[in-house]
C-alpha cells in the first residue's frame, strides 16, 4: 500500500489539481479542537467561500473512514465538528489514525504532509505551533516546525501563536532554513496581536512576489516549506499589551492543572475565550479568514506562471 492509495481528494480537488487550478489546503483542527460547534463548523464554510471569491479551490484535511481526505463536503463537515474522540492528529499520529479508522483533524505539520502527497503547495492556517515556554526544561516543541523544514509546502498564518515563546521559535525556524515573511509589515505579527515586538526576518507586500519566491524556491531540491506571517486586520486585533497577561493567567491555569503536551494549546485557548469574555473567538475567525483569502492570492498568482 503506498500514501498515494491513502489520499482521497474531492473529484472537484483532483480535477483542479489536473488542471493546474490554484488550490489551497486547509487544516482541520481548528474546527474540531479550535472552537466550540456551531462557530467551528460556520468558520469552515466561511474560509471556504472567501478562498473561492478570490478565484482558488478549497481543499480541508481531514481523515475519515480510514482515508486522508482531500476536501470535504457540507456533510462530512457536520460529521467531523460533531464527532466525538477525535483524534488530534500531527506526523506522528496520522498513519494510526488512518489504520484505527478513528476520525482524526489535522494540524499544521499533518496538514503539510497531506497537501505535499496531494500536489497543494499553499496552505492557510490560523497560526503554526513552535517552541512553547519553558521548553528549556520540558522539550516541548510543535512539531509543526521540523515539518515547516522539510516539507515543501507555503503556509499563510497569524504568526505564531502568541501562548508560545516566539524568539525561540523564530530560532528554529531560522536553523530549519525557513523563511518567515511577513506580510506588508516591518513587525512579526503575534496571532491575535497586530505586532510581537520583533523585526520580521524578510518583509513582501504582494501576493505576485510571494509567488515569484515560491516558484525560485521550488527550483531548488530538498528545501523545506516557506512561512508567510500576516497581519490579523486592524480592527479586529486584540493589542498585545492586552492579550499578555490573560496568555499569563491562561498558561498559570494550565500548570495549575497540570495540562501537558498537545493539550496545552488547546486548553489555553479555551482559557483565553473565557478571560476575554468571547473576542479571542472573534478575532480567532477574522485572522483565519484573513489567512485564507491572502493564501488564495498567493495559489491564483503562482497558477499564472
Amino acid at each position: 500500500m503506498t500514501a498515494n492509495h491513502l489520499i482521497a481528494p474531492t473529484a472537484e480537488v483532483r480535477q483542479a489539481l489536473a488542471d493546474g487550478k490554484p488550490v489551497v489546503a486547509l487544516e482541520s483542527t481548528i474546527i474540531t479542537h479550535g472552537m466550540p460547534f456551531p462557530d467551528n463548523v460556520e468558520t469552515a464554510r466561511q474560509v471556504e467561500a472567501d478562498i473561492r471569491a478570490e478565484g482558488a479551490i478549497p481543499a480541508t484535511i481531514a481523515v475519515l473512514d480510514g482515508k486522508i481526505r482531500i476536501g470535504l463536503d457540507d456533510d462530512d463537515l457536520d460529521r467531523l465538528a460533531k464527532a466525538d474522540d477525535v483524534m488530534k492528529c500531527s506526523r506522528a499520529d496520522l498513519s494510526f489514525a488512518v489504520a484505527s479508522g478513528r476520525p482524526g483533524s489535522t494540524t499544521v505539520a499533518a496538514t503539510m504532509m497531506a497537501a505535499e502527497a496531494a500536489g497543494i503547495a499553499v496552505f492557510a492556517t490560523g497560526g503554526i505551533g513552535g517552541v512553547h515556554k519553558g521548553a528549556e526544561e520540558t522539550f516541548d516543541v510543535s512539531a509543526d516546525l521540523d515539518e515547516l523544514g522539510r516539507t515543501p509546502v507555503l503556509v499563510v498564518c497569524a504568526g505564531a501563536k502568541a501562548l508560545l515563546d516566539i524568539p525561540k521559535t523564530l530560532e528554529v525556524l531560522e536553523t530549519r532554513g525557513v523563511p518567515v515573511i511577513a506580510y506588508g509589515t516591518d513587525e512579526l505579527p503575534a496571532f491575535w496581536s497586530r505586532g510581537s515586538g520583533l523585526s520580521a526576518p524578510y518583509r513582501l507586500d504582494t501576493a505576485e512576489e510571494i509567488a515569484r519566491l515560491l516558484k525560485v524556491r521550488a527550483g531548488f531540491g530538498g528545501h523545506g516549506g516557506v512561512l508567510i506571517a500576516n497581519p490579523v486586520p486592524e480592527e479586529s486585533e486584540i493589542p498585545q499589551d492586552e492579550m499578555a497577561g490573560h496568555i499569563a493567567t491562561a498558561i498559570d491555569q494550565a500548570n495549575r492543572d497540570n495540562i501537558k503536551g498537545k493539550d496545552v494549546t488547546p486548553y489555553v485557548l479555551g482559557a483565553i475565550l473565557d478571560l476575554t469574555g468571547g473576542r479571542s473567538l472573534v478575532t480567532n475567525i477574522a485572522l483565519v479568514r484573513n489567512n485564507a483569502r491572502l493564501a488564495a492570492k498567493i495559489a491564483v498568482a503562482a497558477a499564472k506562471d
